[in-house]
């Protein structure tokens, strides 16, 4: 019978060398690259305020445009605008105005 060949072992240098690239290959594809895995999870977090951003803008938008439309035709509204805003009276209703006069003392 032929003797028995045994496989040639690699030495224990070697082999931490193989698990440390193996090691270094699997965390480059992980976090490597232009976009790693904490920068995909930064875009996310990231792309939700932005979305909650647009959100809040889209409702006060439209309830400005909301807004601008009841100026625009609604009676009642422009009526209470006048009133509010600019002083002013509905029909032949009077309007009374006070003079008083200037109470700080002269100076001399």
């Amino acid at each position: 019978m032929p003797p028995r060949q045994t496989k040639p072992t690699r030495p224990p240098h070697v082999v931490a060398l193989l698990a440390v690239i193996t090691l270094g290959v699997g965390w480059f594809a992980v976090q490597g690259g232009e976009y790693g895995t904490s920068d995909l999870v930064r875009q996310h977090r990231r792309m939700a305020v932005l979305r909650h951003e647009v959100d809040s803008l889209q409702r006060q938008v439209d309830s400005l445009s909301r807004r601008k439309r009841a100026i625009e035709t609604d009676p009642v509204v422009q009526e209470r605008l006048a009133r509010e805003e600019f002083g002013m009276v509905k029909g032949d209703k009077e309007m009374l105005y006070r003079f008083a006069e200037d109470r700080t003392p002269a100076k001399d």
